[in-house]
C-alpha cells in the first residue's frame, strides 16, 4: 500500500477571480478526486496585495477592526485592520484597491490614496507601536500623496486628487503628517521591489494595467516626477519598493518607513518554512506566472522556500506566460496551466474554482503514486 503524500498547499489569489483562500480549497478538492488518501495542509499566502490582512489573521489571531475609508474615487469603503500584540496591520488595497472599481471606472489619473491614509489614523488611534501596511493591487498611481493628505499634508485639496493633482503642485508640506506618525515604526510590506520612477517605474509598469493610455502614462510619469523634486525624494524614489501600489511606498518612505517584502512577512507569519519541511509535496499558484512572478511576488517565495526544505514545487496558474528556463530558475520543478486545460481564457475565467480543480485532479495522477 502506497503512503499518503503531504501536500502543502500555498496559493496566492487568482487575481479578479479567486481569493487566495478559495484557489487552496479549490486545489485541495481536485486533488482529492484523484488522490483522496493524501494528507493537506492549507495555507493561503498574500505578497501585501488583497487578502493580507485575512491571510494573517488565520495565522496571528488577532481583532479585526474595520473603519469606513474614503475609496479610489471618493466612495466609502470598508477598511480592515488587524491588531496583533502591539502591531497594526493594514491592507491597502481595502481603501485604493483595483478591485474595488469597475474595468469602466478605472482612472489611475483620477484614484487616490486618501483612505489609507485614513487608516492609518485608525491604527494610531488604536495605540499600535507598529504599523504594517500591504501594499499591491491599487487602482491609484498617486505616489501615495493621498495617504500623506490624510495625515495632514499641505496643500490637502490637490494632494488628495490623485496623480493628476500633482502636475499642480508648486510646494509641499509634509510636516503635519511626519508628527503624526512620530514615535511610531512604520513598515512598508511592498508586493514587488519596482522604483517609482523610470522604465521599471510605477507608471510604465503598472500604470497600463490600472486602465492608463499612452497619453495618461506620459502625464503621470511627469507628475511623479515633480512630486519627487518638491518631496526631496530622490533617495526614496530610487529604494527598490518604492513604486509598489502606484508609488504608495514611496509615500511611506516619506514618512521614514522600513521595507520587507510583503510575501516573505507572510510566509514568516505563517511558518512556512517549518511546514514545509513536513510536506512531500508544495503546490503553489496564480493568476499568472509572468514575469512579475520573480520581483517578490507569492510564487517566487514559496518555490524558494521549497527548495530550502528539499521539496519539489509545483505552480498551478490561470495562464503562464515564463518559458520553461525561466520557471526552472525559481525554483519550481513543474508549471501547469488552466487557460490550457480550458482551451481559451474565456472559458477559464467563466468558472475559475472549477477549472482549477479540474487542473488538480489531472497534477495529482502525476505528483501523487497510485
Amino acid at each position: 500500500m502506497v503512503a499518503a503524500v503531504r501536500i502543502l498547499v500555498a496559493p496566492d489569489k487568482f487575481a479578479g477571480t479567486l481569493t487566495a483562500i478559495e484557489a487552496a480549497q479549490a486545489i485541495a478538492a481536485g486533488w482529492r478526486v484523484s488522490r483522496p488518501d493524501d494528507e493537506f495542509d492549507l495555507v493561503p499566502m498574500s505578497d501585501g496585495g488583497p487578502g493580507f490582512v485575512d491571510t494573517l489573521h488565520r495565522a496571528l489571531d488577532g481583532e479585526i477592526i474595520r473603519t469606513a475609508v474614503t475609496g479610489p474615487l471618493g466612495d466609502r469603503v470598508s477598511a480592515p485592520m488587524l491588531r496583533a500584540g502591539d502591531r497594526a496591520y493594514l491592507e491597502s488595497a481595502s481603501a485604493c484597491g483595483l478591485d474595488l472599481l469597475p474595468p469602466s471606472r478605472r482612472d489611475p489619473e483620477a484614484a487616490g490614496t486618501y483612505g489609507v491614509g485614513e487608516s492609518l489614523l485608525a491604527a494610531l488611534g488604536s495605540g499600535a507601536a507598529e504599523i504594517v501596511v500591504g501594499l499591491g493591487g491599487s487602482a491609484s498611481n498617486d505616489g501615495g500623496a493621498g495617504m500623506l493628505a490624510a495625515l495632514g499634508a499641505e496643500p490637502g485639496a490637490a494632494l488628495r486628487r490623485g496623480g493628476a493633482g500633482l502636475a499642480e503642485l508648486t510646494a509641499v508640506d509634509l510636516a503635519k503628517a511626519r508628527d503624526r506618525v512620530a514615535g511610531r515604526a512604520v513598515v512598508a510590506a511592498t508586493d514587488v521591489d519596482n522604483p517609482l520612477l523610470g522604465p521599471q517605474g510605477a507608471t510604465a509598469v503598472y500604470a497600463p494595467q490600472k486602465g492608463a493610455s499612452q497619453a495618461q502614462i506620459a502625464r503621470l510619469e511627469a507628475a511623479l516626477a515633480r512630486w519627487v523634486t518638491l518631496t526631496d525624494g530622490d533617495q526614496a524614489a530610487a529604494r527598490p519598493g518604492s513604486g509598489a501600489a502606484g508609488g504608495l511606498g514611496f509615500g511611506l518612505f516619506l514618512l521614514g518607513a522600513v521595507r520587507v517584502p510583503g510575501s516573505q512577512l507572510v510566509m514568516d507569519a505563517v511558518r512556512l518554512a517549518e511546514r514545509a519541511g513536513r510536506a512531500d509535496l508544495v503546490v503553489t499558484g496564480e493568476g499568472a506566472l509572468d514575469w512579475q512572478s520573480v520581483r517578490g511576488k507569492v510564487v517566487a517565495g514559496v518555490a524558494w522556500t521549497s527548495q530550502r526544505a528539499a521539496r519539489p514545487c509545483v505552480v498551478l496558474a490561470g495562464l503562464i506566460e515564463l518559458g520553461r528556463r525561466e520557471i526552472a530558475s525559481m525554483g519550481v520543478d513543474a508549471a501547469y496551466s488552466i487557460t490550457e486545460l480550458a482551451g481559451s481564457p474565456e472559458a477559464a475565467r467563466a468558472d475559475p474554482a472549477g477549472q482549477l480543480r479540474a487542473l488538480a485532479a489531472r497534477v495529482a495522477r502525476t505528483w501523487s503514486p497510485a
